[in-house]
């Protein structure tokens, strides 16, 4: 890529911006595994503090959660991305766009499942984690047990997707999400990055889209709320979320048809069309 001229503030074009996204993945793929998984679990931690601040922003609301109120939700879940790229860390969905560099012949097949797979370990013990730490500092009985309740409402209904409409709901969010890491490949400044991340965010989190990674902090938070304080939940009648919620089901009805469906949005609809627009064709470097 050609140096821009000294002095020169205006963004990124898209053929620029994908060959950013590319030598990006490449810098990803070479990073040794210590440090790959120390920004996993930052970026987890991440996401699942920007979870926490949108059941703040869902809890005290009157009926379904809808409208205006899920739109400031999603709002302040940007927070969580925000953290996340102009902090840096490694986000399991974001790194869907790795395959940009792989099918311009850059990285390996090996090293991108490599990524992966740490990244997505690293994000479940960040998430865990944060999930664990509001656990134990008792946040579940803030506002007279309210952001408790809003947060088993959360990751109830969760586990009761079908498979293939967890899936779907998948794929929509990491469009949305890979389009709000690619637009933040234009940008000059950190105001760029933050204007770039939050309506696409706040788009998927309004809409009631599905993220893998926002999911390990919502549905272990309920899990520990259900299985550690089962007082809280019998003084509340939140027995029905209670019955939907259960470790084996989460796994297996929520998190892996998530994560499908983030794989195939993130890196099929979204990666995969700039790199077939931008980069294919294209002599590596």
């Amino acid at each position: 890529m050609t140096p821009d001229p000294v002095g020169r503030l205006d963004a990124l074009l898209p053929p620029d911006m994908a060959r950013r996204a590319e030598e990006i993945g490449v810098a990803k793929t070479r990073m040794d595994a210590g440090r790959t998984a120390a920004l996993a679990v930052l970026a987890g931690a991440f996401i699942a503090l920007g979870a926490a601040f949108a059941t703040v922003a869902l809890t005290g609301s009157t009926g379904a959660a809808w409208g205006a109120t899920r739109v400031l939700a999603g709002v302040v879940f940007s927070t969580g991305l925000v953290l996340v790229l102009v902090g840096g860390a490694e986000l399991f969905t974001g790194n869907s766009l790795i395959v940009m560099a792989w099918a311009a012949g850059r990285v390996s097949t090996a090293a991108v499942a490599r990524n992966w797979a740490i990244v997505y370990a690293g994000n479940l013990l960040g998430a865990v984690g944060v999930a664990a730490l509001l656990w134990a500092g008792r946040v579940h009985e803030l506002g007279g047990g309210t952001f408790g309740a809003t947060a088993l409402a959360i990751a109830a209904p969760k586990l009761r997707l079908g498979f293939v409409q967890a899936v779907a709901l998948g794929i929509l969010c990491n469009v949305l999400v890979c389009l709000a890491v690619w637009l933040t490949l234009s940008a000059r400044s950190t105001t760029d990055r933050l204007l770039a991340i939050v309506p696409p965010v706040s788009c998927f989190v309004a809409t009631g889209f599905e993220h893998s990674v926002a999911n390990m902090y919502f549905v272990p938070f309920g899990l520990l709320v259900t299985t550690l304080d089962p007082g809280f939940v019998a003084a509340r009648g939140l027995d029905a979320e209670v019955a939907a919620l259960g470790w084996t089901r989460f796994l297996l009805v929520n998190l892996l048809p998530v994560t499908v469906g983030n794989v195939i949005g993130g890196a099929v609809l979204v990666g995969a069309v700039y790199w077939f627009v931008y980069l294919r064709g294209r002599p590596a470097p």
